[in-house]
């Protein structure tokens, strides 16, 4: 069976892409005031949908190591959600940053490997796979 962009697969890719930009924006603008608030609860909210639709997304039929760093995410978002109402924003700003770097940026760079989904759409369409 070939793998295809299905609907679980469409969300989960947009719910990531959609956390890339919006997490871009929280970082560049200032912090703690109502709109730095309501970003960052729908960047979670992103986050969580790129994390949990992650478990019905299996490479012949089982879970692989990347559903251990889903469980880290999900695992990491209630923690810097925890450190943001408690007021431990430096420790709120380390997790964030973490998640955002590691979670996104680099895991999204995984995934344009030329065997994965997304890298052979996008190597194939620029003409080099």
């Amino acid at each position: 069976m070939t793998a295809a962009f299905t609907p679980i697969i469409l969300a989960h890719t947009l719910a990531a892409f959609a956390a890339v930009a919006l997490g871009a924006f929280v970082f560049l603008r200032r912090k703690g005031d109502a709109a730095h608030r309501l970003a960052g609860r729908l960047w979670v909210l992103l986050m969580f949908v790129t994390a949990a639709s992650s478990f019905w997304i299996r490479s012949g039929g089982g879970f692989s190591w990347i559903h251990g760093l889903s469980v880290l995410t999900l695992v990491a978002l209630a923690g810097g959600v925890f450190f943001a109402v408690g007021g431990r924003l430096a420790h709120h700003r380390a997790t964030m940053r973490g998640l955002y770097f590691g979670g996104l940026v680099l895991a999204g760079v995984f995934t344009l490997l030329p065997q994965r989904l997304l890298g052979r759409a996008l190597w194939g369409a620029l003409g080099l796979a």
